[in-house]
């Protein structure tokens, strides 16, 4: 989050995971100041939560961030998300190893339902998966490489196994005879869907053609590695953007399983045909023209179809209050811990390796 607006979104969105949540959590949250204080502001109203919470703040300068991608050799993104949203390819760099496992979600997005159970599908997942996100292989579009047949909007990630696997590459790995012995995994997985990066000036090189961000890029990681992903169901992908939230929404509370599967719409030819989408978190994406998606003006739009599937849930969580979150009788705590001086895992692979040098000379 490196921005209020964006803190604004997230803060619904760690809002609803404490409401619903049955176990304790932990939040870790790479930010700038501005998103951290909008936060902070919020967190500290809830002292006795219905279980343990652990947040843990990464500040990282942009300066830092760019320096990482300029480190990778050729990635490079267009996307309003900018810099900052190539990071979801270095969580596993940023979180510290102890940090074996983790669910990203996008800032514009809330659950409505247990998110444990979510973490639940770890469990599930085969020894060597990586990744697990959406999967659409209904979708389409040549001009993004068909990068719209996923969604990083919510992605599980084994981190302890993109760390084994070394996901992103390094100049200080292409300098260290050993560690070059190992490539990383992703520049072979760019090259077959981009090729070969091209000159960019300043002594830069890019790959040309990525469309949808840091998306476009974990796009042609699964697409080459089949192997390290799994699918994830759509229940937690129920999304404005392309999808149309499957046209689920609130209403017809008697409604059953034969009416919500013909009603529903982009599920057939997908892993999830056949069967009622049943929505756990919902997502609202590409309502442009605002900061905050619960700010966009189609919501007083009396005929839009997604305000009146929608928007009482919308108003639900953002109303929420965060003193509500209190359980008087409860000795559980929220913690709030900020990290400044981090460093990328091919930082302290150099500085291991520097280190080794010196002594060995020494």
């Amino acid at each position: 989050m490196f921005s209020e607006g964006s803190a604004a979104e997230g803060a619904v969105l760690i809002k609803s995971i404490i409401l619903y949540s049955s176990s304790s959590l932990e939040f870790h949250i790479i930010c700038d100041q501005s998103a951290q204080d909008y936060l902070e502001r919020r967190l500290n109203l809830v002292t006795h939560p219905k279980h343990n919470v652990l947040v843990r703040f990464y500040r990282i300068p942009h300066d830092n961030m760019v320096a990482r991608i300029h480190r990778e050799g050729a990635i490079n993104t267009d996307h309003s998300a900018g810099v900052p949203g190539l990071m979801k390819l270095f969580i596993h760099e940023i979180l510290p190893p102890t940090v074996k496992r983790a669910i990203f979600v996008d800032t514009d997005a809330f659950f409505i339902s247990d998110p444990v159970e979510l973490w639940d599908r770890f469990d599930a997942s085969k020894p060597g998966t990586a990744i697990v996100m959406p999967y659409h292989p209904d979708q389409s579009e040549p001009d993004w490489h068909n990068a719209n047949r996923i969604c990083s909007c919510i992605m599980l990630l084994n981190l302890e196994r993109l760390r084994e696997l070394r996901l992103m590459d390094s100049s200080y790995y292409r300098d260290d005879p050993q560690a070059a012995r190992v490539p990383a995994l992703a520049p072979p997985a760019f090259e077959a869907m981009f090729g070969k990066p091209v000159e960019a000036g300043d002594g830069r090189m890019r790959y040309e053609g990525v469309k949808l961000g840091d998306q476009g890029y974990w796009w042609a990681i699964v697409d080459h590695r089949p192997d390290i992903f799994e699918y994830l169901s759509f229940d937690w992908e129920v999304s404005s953007c392309l999808m149309d939230m499957y046209m689920k929404g609130l209403g017809d509370d008697d409604a059953d399983d034969a009416h919500e599967r013909y009603v529903q719409v982009h599920t057939d030819n997908t892993p999830d045909a056949g069967r009622a989408i049943l929505p756990k978190m919902v997502h609202f994406n590409c309502l442009d023209g605002v900061d905050r998606y619960f700010d966009w003006p189609g919501w007083s739009d009396p005929n839009d179809g997604l305000a009146h599937r929608w928007l009482p849930a919308v108003r639900y969580h953002v109303g929420y209050k965060w003193l509500w979150l209190n359980q008087p009788a409860s000795n559980a705590t929220l913690t709030i811990q900020t990290l400044y001086d981090i460093k990328f895992a091919d930082e302290i692979f150099a500085l291991e390796r520097a280190g080794t040098t010196a002594d060995i000379s020494a």
